[in-house]
Parts: C-alpha cells; sequence; structure tokens
C-alpha cells in the first residue's frame, strides 16, 4: 500500500479537490486562532481581568480561554468566507455546535 501524506489524507478526510482549498481552509484556522486570541485580550481588560490583578494568575487564564472559544466559535464562518471556503466553514461549524449539544439548533440535514 503506497504512503499517503497527510495533505492526502486531510484533503480525503475533509472532500477536498485541491492542494489550493487544503492551504486556504489551513490559514483560515490559523488567522481565526490568531484573531480569537487578538480579540480577547481587550475584552479581559474591559472586565478588570489582567495578569496584573488576578490572582491566582490561572483563574485569568481560564477565563482568557473561556472567553476564546466562544470568540472562535462566532468568527470561523467569517474568516472562511475571507479565504473563499464558507461552504466548508459552515459545515464544520454546525458539526462541532452539534458535538456540544446544541443539536436542535443544528438538526442533521439529509
Amino acid at each position: 500500500m503506497p504512503h499517503r501524506t497527510l495533505m492526502e489524507k486531510l484533503k480525503e478526510r475533509w472532500g477536498l479537490t485541491s492542494n489550493w482549498q487544503l492551504v486556504a481552509i489551513l490559514l483560515a484556522f490559523s488567522v481565526n486562532g490568531s484573531f480569537a486570541t487578538w480579540v480577547a485580550k481587550p475584552v479581559t481588560h474591559f472586565f478588570g481581568l489582567s495578569p496584573e490583578t488576578t490572582h491566582p494568575y490561572i483563574l485569568y487564564l481560564f477565563f482568557r480561554i473561556l472567553l476564546i472559544f466562544p470568540i472562535y466559535q462566532m468568527t470561523l464562518p467569517l474568516v472562511g468566507w475571507l479565504f473563499g471556503q464558507f461552504k466548508f466553514f459552515w459545515a464544520f461549524e454546525k458539526k462541532m455546535l452539534r458535538r456540544i449539544g446544541l443539536k436542535r439548533f443544528f438538526p442533521e440535514e439529509k
């Protein structure tokens, strides 16, 4: 059996037809992660949370990560759209939301 590269495995798993699609999707994931982290910083400061004022420090990190998750989820389809991959990211987002218990809002499509 021939050895398949990671890119080939991802393309097959995600139903992609070109390497450009894969690159665009991986870039969108990266950009969105950085964007969500960037947005979370001023929001935590707005609520008076910072590494200097929050003791223990782990509490600050907990709230920051807790904040990053919904920001990431809300902006992922938008960033995916900017990279020309809205269809992929909308399906990915619905699948993720179903897995965390929001099936009634995103029923399986037949």
